[in-house]
């Protein structure tokens, strides 16, 4: 009997337990050490149709295989002789009913680093737009299952023969940068960051403004996740495995995530001797308009390329 106790136990803390009938969430797989340990890029990568043809690149739509679901996208191809240094924008929070593909506020940034030379794949991730799966749910806690479409992504990006497998960037926004900084400390072949109005490394800040700020909510899924297990999910235990270098845009009006969030990454980053660098634009708010935007998209040109397009490659 004391053993069948024992084993009970031990289920509900590594499983969670939910309402009767229901399944019991890993809680594991959501953890650094569980990405780190899983195969990606399982599956296919298809160019689905010519969205756009301009006169610095090709926009398409694409689809990838992401454990069993299938994801869509658009990918901008520079024209020119490749394999081409490959970003990905990750964009920040959309309502996942009213989204699109090419969704507009994320692509002048996608289009941007196109018309500069780099191969860019803006993912819709799961339960967006023509995408399969779901937004919501135990597969996505802490916004984990989106880390995992941009993880399988990677793996397929590194097969095409346009892309130069040895070159990949992430240019995250708002919810966008906390998805890339999973992604970084899971996979070490991401060789830059541009981290832009992001969310926090740390999953018990952003849970908090999430409830308390975006959603106004008392209570979020995550709250059922034993407080044992976030650490271990958080990407701001893992910063000092980071093998990227990162660059850190803010508008100082932001009011929708605290400017003190950017200023803190940087500073621990650069306390553990990793290569960081920290923007901020005083009259600026969530995104950059104007004049603060031509300035932040010419250093994040000019960052990913000195880190995607060293000189003797």
């Amino acid at each position: 009997m004391l053993r069948l106790l024992f084993a009970f136990v031990l289920a509900a803390l590594c499983f969670g337990l939910r309402t009767a009938g229901a399944q019991p969430v890993d809680y594991r797989s959501l953890t650094i050490p569980s990405l780190r340990q899983r195969a990606y890029g399982q599956g296919e990568f298809k160019v689905q149709a010519t969205l756009q043809v301009t006169r610095a690149f090709t926009r398409t739509l694409v689809s990838f295989a992401s454990d069993g679901l299938t994801v869509y996208g658009f990918m901008n191809t520079p024209r020119g002789q490749g394999p081409f240094p490959v970003v990905l924008v990750l964009h920040g929070y959309v309502n996942p009913r009213t989204y699109r593909t090419p969704f507009g506020y994320t692509q002048r940034y996608a289009d941007a680093l196109a018309e500069a030379g780099f191969l860019v794949i803006h993912p819709d991730y799961r339960g967006h737009g023509r995408s399969e799966g779901q937004a919501e749910g135990d597969a996505n806690l802490f916004r984990v299952g989106y880390a995992v479409d941009v993880l399988n992504l990677i793996a397929h990006v590194q097969r095409l023969p346009d892309a130069r497998a040895d070159g990949i960037g992430l240019f995250g926004h708002s919810m966008g940068g906390g998805i890339a900084l999973r992604v970084a400390v899971v996979n070490p072949d991401v060789k830059a960051i541009v981290l832009y109005g992001s969310m926090s490394a740390d999953e018990r800040l952003n849970i908090a403004r999430i409830k308390n700020v975006f959603r106004r909510v008392s209570y979020l899924p995550e709250d059922d996740v034993p407080a044992e297990w976030w650490d271990a999910i958080a990407p701001i235990t893992y910063l000092g495995d980071l093998q990227a270098a990162v660059e850190i845009h803010h508008g100082q009006r932001d009011p929708q995530v605290p400017i003190a969030w950017s200023r803190d990454i940087h500073a621990r980053l650069t306390a553990l001797g990793k290569a960081s660098a920290l923007f901020e634009y005083p009259a600026a708010g969530h995104s950059l308009r104007g004049r603060d935007y031509a300035l932040m998209m010419a250093r994040v040109v000019r960052f990913f390329r000195s880190q995607l397009m060293p000189a003797n490659g």
